[in-house]
């Protein structure tokens, strides 16, 4: 069994772009893409900072206060975060394979949570960024292909093209 407190959220691009986040805790955020790797986000209990993608799949949240924690990108919208919170995103749980998950149960079909390191150095950080750059420019030469761990992370959607991840 899982040690991770599961929120789901659901998730409703807006007109200028930005998504308005709805949790099921009662937490809402409002996040909006700061070029391909980072999202800016504020929520309405006064909380804000900046998400971004390190590379495999790992998520660095900073608050504006300064503390950092990661998180992991687990598939199909879910992300393990190092404070012991899962995320599940309800609006990619969308056509046939949302019917069989529902169905199932997420975890029994998903497999266990990869745990999110919960720290990481500079040195660190910055090796994943280099790896998720060289990846994405070797698949960008390759005539395309499925993305992999580039970044992109649209793979989980299941055609729901509706549905902005937005990391995490």
């Amino acid at each position: 069994m899982s040690h991770y407190r599961e929120i789901q959220f659901t998730d409703e691009l807006l007109s200028d772009r930005s998504v308005h986040r709805r949790f099921a805790d009662g937490r809402e955020e409002w996040r909006r893409r700061a070029g391909d790797h980072y999202v800016q986000w504020q929520d309405n209990s006064g909380r804000s900072g900046i998400d971004e993608i390190l590379g495999n799949r790992i998520i660095k949240r900073t608050y504006s206060t300064g503390q950092v924690v990661y998180g992991r990108d687990q598939g199909y919208g879910r992300t393990a975060w190092g404070d012991g919170t899962l995320t599940v995103n309800r609006t990619s749980f969308g056509g046939r394979t949302g019917a069989i998950l529902a169905a199932v149960g997420a975890g029994a079909l998903l497999g266990a949570v990869v745990a999110p390191p919960l720290m990481m150095s500079p040195i660190e950080e910055e090796e994943l960024r280099r790896q998720a750059q060289q990846q994405q420019q070797s698949s960008s030469g390759d005539g395309g292909g499925d993305g992999g761990d580039s970044g992109s992370w649209s793979d989980d959607h299941d055609g729901d093209s509706g549905s902005d991840d937005d990391f995490g």
